[in-house]
Parts: structure tokens; C-alpha cells; sequence
């Protein structure tokens, strides 16, 4: 049987992110995200639901997120689904969450919605299989694109926009 594990979430940051590294050197971190859906009840008013999702980036996804990103900041989640079991003081618990698997920054650099780009042109979409090892004091290598991992590198001559 074939299957199909895809999210899209766009939504905001519910708290300041706390980047961790593992033991390994990878890093990750836990976002909470909160993502609204308006709908129109049977007597005509508008009522508003927020549904709150844990989300899990690793790397070099995970440091931009940590760096750029806050309590608030508007952000585009591509990932898949995946459901975390254990066991406390004899109960099994189980929980759904999201694996980042693309990030896309929203709002402008000026505005309080963190980074991602000005109005006129879309943030910068960070993709863990762009980066095969976490980050180091190096500048990571340039992806297929042409574009760094690194807000502050250049592309190269043939990739400018203009």
C-alpha cells in the first residue's frame, strides 16, 4: 500500500527558540508554532481556532531559525509526521509532531515579524538536505542554487537577480 506523509503549516512562532546541539555536533531545536483557521459559524459570525504544533528542525535549518527568528515571527514549515511514544510512571503517552524539513522566513527585515526578506522579494528557504554536516566556523558550502547557508555570503556573478 502506498502512502503519502506531507505538512505544510504557516503560522507563528508561540515562543523564543532554544537551539541545542547533540553530542554529534548536529544541531536542533523545538518550535512551537501556532497556526489559526477562520470559519464561519451557522449563525454568520466569524469565529477564529488555533491549533498549536511542535516542530522539530535540525541543522543548519535550526541555527538560521535560532538566529533570525522569534517569539512571533511569522513562518512556513514543509515536513513530515511523525509520532513520538514513551512511557511515564507506567502510562504509555504518545505525541504527534512535525519534521521540519523546509523553513521559509515571512515578513520583512525591518518589520518585527523576523527575517525572511523585504515586500518585494520572498525570505530565504532553508533546506536540511542542503547541508550534509551542522554548521562550523567555516562558511557552509554553496547548494545547488548558488546560495550560501550564510545570510552574508554573495552569489556568484551568473545568479544575480538584476
Amino acid at each position: 500500500m502506498a502512502s503519502y506523509n506531507r505538512v505544510i503549516l504557516l503560522g507563528n512562532l508561540t515562543r523564543d527558540i532554544e537551539l541545542k546541539y547533540l553530542p554529534s555536533g548536529m544541531a536542533v531545536t523545538e518550535v512551537g508554532m501556532a497556526v489559526s483557521h477562520r470559519r464561519k459559524t451557522q449563525s454568520g459570525e466569524w469565529v477564529e481556532e488555533t491549533t498549536f504544533v511542535d516542530v522539530t528542525l535540525w541543522g543548519r535549518t535550526a541555527e538560521v531559525a535560532s538566529e533570525y527568528l522569534s517569539k512571533g515571527s511569522p513562518i512556513l514549515i514543509e515536513g513530515r509526521l511523525k509520532l513520538d511514544t514513551w512511557e511515564t510512571d507506567g502510562q504509555k503517552r504518545s505525541k504527534l509532531r512535525v519534521v521540519g524539513e523546509r523553513m521559509q522566513m515571512l515578513g520583512s527585515r525591518s518589520g518585527g515579524g523576523g527575517g525572511g526578506g523585504g515586500s518585494d522579494r520572498p525570505g530565504r528557504t532553508f533546506d536540511e538536505s542542503e547541508y550534509s554536516q551542522p554548521a562550523s566556523a567555516e562558511e557552509p558550502e554553496m547548494n545547488q542554487a548558488g546560495s550560501s547557508g550564510s545570510p552574508s555570503s554573495h552569489p556568484p556573478e551568473d545568479d544575480i537577480p538584476f
